[in-house]
């Protein structure tokens, strides 16, 4: 069991019968009566967001079911996406929801986290950095270059962001899989 002092952003702890990662959360201690913790909590099977508090030192949260195994993405069949576990080489099929914002991240042979909960995919975990190339790029505008602006880029995984003006298609770049933002060229 975790008690309130366990409490960090990323936890993930079972609440009411279901799998929950801690979001964000604050410990209070007014003046007067006890302390207590006000945390944010997302569903990991429904993606739903839930704010509760919780007295200090008191309450209580069960340590969830889960197991991680690391896959390799294989391939994409209409909505459908292949995973192979690399221990054990069983394949596992993953919806777009399941998958939610990873989608354009994903590329064949890259390695992705899955997590399960009571043997159902609940999340999905890949690395922070990946490198992509550029599919479609917008030709270089002359001037306009003073304020370090940026151009819409369209990734081979179909991912859009804006990029420095000078990249172009083919190139390969290193994006940011928390912001979906440019880190820099890499080739």
């Amino acid at each position: 069991m975790y008690e309130t002092t366990d409490f960090r952003k990323g936890l993930r702890i079972e609440y009411k019968g279901q799998p929950w990662t801690i979001v964000g959360f604050q410990h209070v201690n007014p003046g007067k009566g006890s302390a207590f913790v006000r945390t944010r909590l997302k569903n990991l099977e429904t993606a739903q967001v839930l704010e509760v508090t919780f007295k200090a030192g008191v309450d209580r949260v069960g340590i969830p079911d889960l197991q991680v195994h690391t896959t390799e993405y294989l391939y994409r069949e209409g909505d459908n996406f292949h995973f192979m576990d690399n221990e054990s080489y069983e394949q596992y099929v993953l919806t777009a929801k399941e998958l939610d914002d990873n989608i354009g991240y994903l590329q064949e042979g890259s390695a992705v986290k899955i997590t399960f909960y009571n043997g159902k995919p609940v999340a999905c975990e890949i690395d922070t950095f990946v490198e992509l190339e550029i599919a479609a790029a917008q030709p270089n505008i002359r001037g306009d270059t003073s304020s370090g602006g940026g151009k819409p880029v369209t990734t081979v995984t179909g991912l859009t962001f804006t990029a420095p003006f000078h990249i172009k298609k083919g190139d390969i770049v290193k994006v940011d899989t928390r912001s979906g933002s440019y880190v820099e060229k890499v080739k």
